[in-house]
């Protein structure tokens, strides 16, 4: 009787299982009909006209930037701002720049997907479109910074005409490798999310051509249990290399500056270092992105839910607090070394000519992540949209403060020289922004931009062990 009463009791005092209940992946328990037809709308309905002025500005930037690069090309690197001993400057800077961002991208989509993370499911390929435009972004400026494009082909595995192979021990060449590698994968990835969508905008094309071009990119796919166990393995096997490539390409990049003996650069701690700011612009980019998405068509408010958008925020919150502690960690080891070299590079980094580039860095890096802690700020969409802007141009500022400030004060004072960015060295940057943008509206307008299938596996009714058993779905 005692035992009972004691099981009773605790039934009683049993902790109220509502409270812990996850938020709804979707809101207003839309079927997976409804979820259908919201995303495929935005690929089969009138292209709006925002769009058509966004492409025209985005592939106007996008333009110019390829002239410049032609121009830079025909007439030298001399069209830039580098200098000596400032070779490395704004191509290095928006290198490293727009491979970082592509990190957050794979992080979300394939290592949250391996570790069963449903609330990544509507964002995830978004993140995946952003990962591979930004490689694609970040791919010109290892073909250019070279200086003789037509020598570009010695970067890869293969004997020049006077019998010569590349200097594998080069950190640009492990570039070309983590980069091609990273493109790659990330595209086989990001494909493959997309191949079961695909065929459901073959099967409601109401055109020919329409019904062939996704019929020829859906691979033959008929959603047959034999065609969803072999894509199902393939996904795996995708998102886990994916997820290890997420921290070797950032590792690769930062052995450009880790393994040389430049004051500023030198420091075991970068690859952890380029690793948080990765996914800390990248979380940022991810944000601005998916905000203007949301308003842009509002079908997608129910798909894209404040409570996914607020997970990213504490991402992005979680990210900026490790590279606070980078920048105090960095800080304390020049201290601490005893090397001249290494205090004076950081002296003259924070009170030097160029001083204005670190204290921008941290007054952006250190602050505004911060701002997250509070759920007001996390739920104001319009203020996380402008912070995260800033987190992107905090970051943009550290890896400009990282290449140049170490560079423009050389072990001998007689050989420092300031650096100032010519028009060149702004338009071709401002011209892979085009490029992503152009990509990225591209990538709206034909492709459905949340995964159809994977979402209704987790709607409300549509697994096994639910009390509905998938009634009425």
């Amino acid at each position: 009787m005692s035992t009972l009463t004691t099981n009773a009791e605790a039934v009683t005092n049993a902790p109220d299982l509502e409270v812990l209940a996850r938020p709804p992946q979707v809101l207003n328990n839309r079927n997976p009909h409804w979820v259908t037809g919201a995303v495929c709308s935005i690929v089969e309905g009138r292209t709006p006209l925002w769009w058509w002025i966004g492409f025209a500005i985005s592939a106007t930037f996008a333009g110019i930037g390829g002239a410049c690069i032609l121009y830079m090309i025909v007439t030298g690197v001399g069209v830039w701002g580098s200098n000596s001993p400032c070779f490395w400057a704004w191509d290095i800077t928006n290198f490293i720049f727009w491979v970082s961002m592509a990190h957050a991208g794979s992080m979300i989509s394939a290592l949250l997907f391996l570790t069963r993370q449903k609330w990544s499911i509507s964002i995830a390929r978004v993140s995946e479109a952003m990962t591979v435009f930004a490689i694609m972004c970040a791919g010109v400026y290892p073909a250019i910074h070279i200086g003789r494009v037509w020598f570009v082909w010695f970067l890869f595995p293969v004997p020049n005409s006077y019998g010569m192979w590349p200097n594998f021990s080069s950190p640009l060449l492990w570039d070309v490798f983590a980069v091609t590698s990273y493109l790659t994968v990330s595209s086989l990835f990001w494909f493959a999310g997309m191949i079961p969508d695909l065929s459901v905008l073959r099967d409601r094309a109401t055109t020919k051509i329409r019904k062939f071009c996704y019929g020829l990119f859906s691979l033959g796919w008929l959603g047959t249990a034999r065609q969803w166990r072999h894509y199902e393995m393939m996904y795996v096997l995708l998102a886990g290399i994916t997820s290890v490539l997420v921290v070797t390409v950032t590792t690769i990049v930062s052995s450009d500056c880790a393994t040389s003996v430049v004051p500023g650069w030198h420091a075991t701690i970068f690859p952890f270092y380029f690793m948080v700011g990765a996914v800390y612009s990248g979380s940022a980019a991810i944000l601005t992105l998916l905000i203007p998405l949301r308003l842009a068509y509002p079908q997608l408010k129910d798909l894209i839910t404040p409570s996914q958008l607020d997970k990213v925020c504490k991402l992005l919150l979680l990210m900026g607090s490790c590279v606070a502690y980078v920048y105090v960690i960095e800080i304390f080891n020049a201290w601490y070394s005893g090397n001249a070299f290494e205090k004076g590079a950081f002296w003259e980094r924070f009170h030097g000519i160029a001083a204005w580039y670190p204290i921008t860095c941290l007054s952006i890096n250190l602050i505004v992540p911060q701002l997250f802690w509070f759920k007001k700020v996390r739920h104001c969409l319009p203020l996380v949209f402008v912070l995260a802007i800033l987190c992107n141009v905090g970051m943009w500022f550290e890896r400009f403060m990282i290449v140049t400030t170490s560079l423009i004060h050389d072990f001998l004072p007689s050989s420092w020289h300031d650096f100032h960015a010519s028009i060149v060295d702004i338009l071709t940057a401002t011209g892979t922004v085009g490029i992503f943008f152009t990509l990225f509206l591209l990538f709206i307008r034909f492709v459905p931009v949340i995964n159809m299938s994977e979402l209704k596996a987790v709607l409300p009714g549509s697994q096994p062990d639910h009390p509905t058993g998938g009634e009425g779905h």
